[in-house]
């Protein structure tokens, strides 16, 4: 059941119906109980074996919590660090069985057949839990935050529960942090109608970047990638080119819509993306897109790593930030196009840090024609190429596939405009993305501006509604899985 559909619409009505009874509202206690019932539901239909193993889970990182704070307030240090690390270690060990333990197993085999020794490995049919790679992720930073002394441990089992398989961020995100939504459970949430509202336009964006602009980009993409060998050197640079955008119209899309069901519930949950394409260099990028597992790895990776390895001082953060990307790349997946692809981006950290410009942050600001300046326009347009070449590697299946489709790149042939094969409103849409970035780069979603000031007429802004709706009836794509479900 996708956030997108029709039957995800149906089952939201109930969720949103049960939420706001009176007989419901009469306690925080009771609202909970609802969510968690209903995100079991929501999870069950996506893969009901797995519903035992995300109890189970949240169960034991429970107690783990409850155990490390008793240890933190009677100063048992000792304890509730090792404590602490059996609950990083039991997270990593979740992640390793049901996503990894495949792609080592045939990768340590092959590596000691390379060697001439005798080696085999059957591949274990596993299931991977939907979202496994989202939840954990909670799981691990709710011990490590009260061993912190950052948060309180939840006020019971239903409420930890409901914080991690809260149904809207439950399958893709984004990555909550406890300290931020737990205390949203302690509190009886009644309708807050301007929240609801624009709730409401943030899943409307998210539904026409999603249905719009992704899924009929995923025809010219997937089309190339399946066949390179058919198309021409133009064709596939178009391809590498619009995959960004692509992947930022279906998992941004996801974050919107996600962001607004929450709102619609009461809820504030992270902000996922930041008009990433305004980028001016790669720290920035990453700086603005899928900004909660950026953040959630620079605060439980990458400052332990730096705080270790200050004494090597620049060689130190190198170091630290090439092992922080190439784990954001091994997130996404297990194949070795993902370490790959985060040592890349890893890679175009260092003249960062050596120009002494890593961390630096500086407000975009437009021009007297509010347009980009030209410099920040050349530097956002060298940044989006960067990124699009290291997002080949995403794309690709394999380091086999990727390589062949950059030979395929790499064949002579006449430089043309390609014949895309998309149609006109795709343009459109492009073209709407690039200028509502542009104009509501600080603001969490583009019909916020619509909404404000600048948009006084009640017609003019229904109409801008009503003509994103009539786009996603008569221009929506092929329906396409949400690309970030296969992590």
């Amino acid at each position: 059941m996708v956030i997108n559909s029709l039957a995800f619409a149906v089952f939201f009505a109930i969720v949103f119906v049960g939420m706001f009874l009176p007989w419901t509202m009469r306690s925080a206690l009771r609202q909970n109980a609802w969510l968690l019932l209903a995100s079991y539901v929501f999870y069950a239909m996506a893969d009901w074996r797995m519903v035992p193993l995300l109890m189970l889970a949240t169960l034991a990182f429970y107690l783990l919590g409850r155990k490390v704070d008793d240890m933190v307030k009677s100063q048992r240090w000792r304890s509730a660090s090792c404590f602490t690390t059996l609950a990083v270690v039991l997270g990593v060990a979740l992640l390793l069985v049901f996503k990894y333990l495949n792609f080592f197993g045939q990768s340590f085999a092959a590596l000691f057949q390379a060697a001439g020794l005798s080696c085999t490995w059957t591949t274990l049919h596993i299931v991977v839990p939907v979202g496994v790679s989202f939840f954990t992720f909670k799981l691990i930073s709710y011990v490590i935050d009260i061993h912190r002394q950052r948060i309180e441990p939840a006020g019971g089992w239903l409420q930890f529960a409901t914080y991690i398989a809260f149904f809207p961020t439950l399958m893709s995100g984004p990555i909550d942090r406890p300290g931020k939504f737990l205390p949203q459970l302690d509190v009886i949430h009644r309708l807050d109608e301007p929240k609801a509202v624009d709730g409401c336009r943030q899943v409307l964006w998210g539904i026409f970047l999603k249905m719009c602009l992704a899924d009929n980009l995923a025809v010219l993409t997937d089309s190339v990638w399946a066949a390179p060998d058919v198309y021409d050197a133009s064709r596939l640079v178009a391809a590498v080119a619009l995959f960004p955008l692509q992947l930022y119209a279906d998992f941004g899309g996801y974050s919107h819509m996600a962001i607004g069901v929450a709102k619609v519930l009461g809820f504030d949950v992270a902000v996922n993306f930041k008009a990433p394409f305004l980028a001016r260099n790669i720290a920035e990028f990453w700086q603005r897109w899928h900004i909660s597992l950026t953040s959630w790895l620079t605060d439980y990776v990458f400052m332990p790593l730096n705080i270790a390895m200050r004494d090597w001082k620049q060689l130190g953060l190198v170091l630290a930030v090439i092992i922080n990307m190439v784990l954001i790349g091994f997130w996404h997946g297990a194949d070795w196009t993902f370490g790959v692809f985060g040592l890349y981006f890893g890679m175009l950290y260092v003249p960062l840090i050596l120009r002494g410009k890593f961390g630096k942050k500086k407000r975009i600001k437009a021009g007297a024609n509010g347009l980009p300046k030209w410099g920040d326009l050349l530097r956002m347009a060298a940044t989006y190429c960067l990124v699009a070449i290291g997002f080949m590697l995403f794309k690709a299946d394999d380091l086999t596939s990727y390589a062949h489709f950059v030979q395929s790149m790499m064949r002579p042939s006449v430089l043309t405009v390609p014949s895309l094969g998309l149609s006109g409103f795709t343009y459109v849409a492009l073209a709407m993305l690039v200028g509502c970035e542009w104009l509501c780069r600080d603001r969490e979603h583009p019909l916020q501006f619509v909404h404000g000031p600048a948009v006084r007429s009640r017609a003019v802004r229904w109409g801008i509604y009503y003509l994103l709706v009539v786009c996603i009836s008569l221009f929506q794509g092929e329906t396409q899985q949400f690309i970030y479900f296969q992590f």
